[in-house]
């Protein structure tokens, strides 16, 4: 069975392959996440995913039957992608945005290995109820907001604003796990993989 590297730093995403029992080994990428003048957000979702998985193929020494998995999500309000708070009134700014309101939020996933690439985009409709002052400030304290897009984690504390989900919650939180898993199988590589006994 091939190896999967995964393009991203990021511990939710090793926790929901962990979740599926895949196994990784991380190979972070470094690739220019501005969108694009005029992009439409699950264009610049997928393309950063194709573009990490890409990237992350190049950088390994000998990639044989490797395959690498990128994976990109935003926030998206009124057809405006949402990234990562520069700072407490940036993300204040986002939350007072989000309070009482739907948004989107778009996931990529794409894998490649030296001969071909696929990718899978997943749109999910989140809802917040309305969100006081003194709530942001108590959330922004708590460090979580500052690494999401958005300004907030849906699987942390912030899941006590989330009033309504439609789609996939694996997507919200980083890797739409069903698709994910349909693609791993296209590249011959099995969910639930059981250890090898010692």
């Amino acid at each position: 069975m091939p190896s999967l590297y995964l393009a991203s730093a990021s511990p939710r995403r090793r926790e929901l392959l962990a979740q599926i029992a895949v196994p990784c080994v991380t190979q972070i990428a470094s690739i220019d996440e501005n969108p694009l003048p005029g992009e439409p957000a699950a264009a610049y979702v997928e393309r950063l995913a194709r573009e990490k998985a890409r990237a992350g193929l190049a950088a390994l020494q000998a990639p044989g039957d490797a395959v690498v998995l990128g994976a990109d999500t935003a926030v998206v309000l009124d057809g405006r992608i949402l990234g990562k708070p520069a700072d407490f009134a940036e993300c204040r700014a986002m939350l007072l945005a989000l309070s009482g309101r739907s948004h989107q939020v778009m996931t990529a996933v794409a894998l490649a290995n030296g001969e071909r690439e696929a990718a899978r985009v997943v749109a999910s409709e989140v809802s917040f109820r309305m969100l006081s002052q003194d709530e942001i400030e108590a959330y922004w304290a708590s460090g979580e907001p500052c690494d999401k897009a958005g300004g907030y984690g849906i699987q942390g504390l912030a899941a006590v604003f989330v009033s309504r989900l439609e789609g996939s919650y694996s997507a919200v939180v980083g890797l739409p796990l069903c698709e994910t898993a349909e693609l791993l199988g296209e590249f011959g590589i099995a969910c639930w993989q059981v250890p090898a006994q010692a």
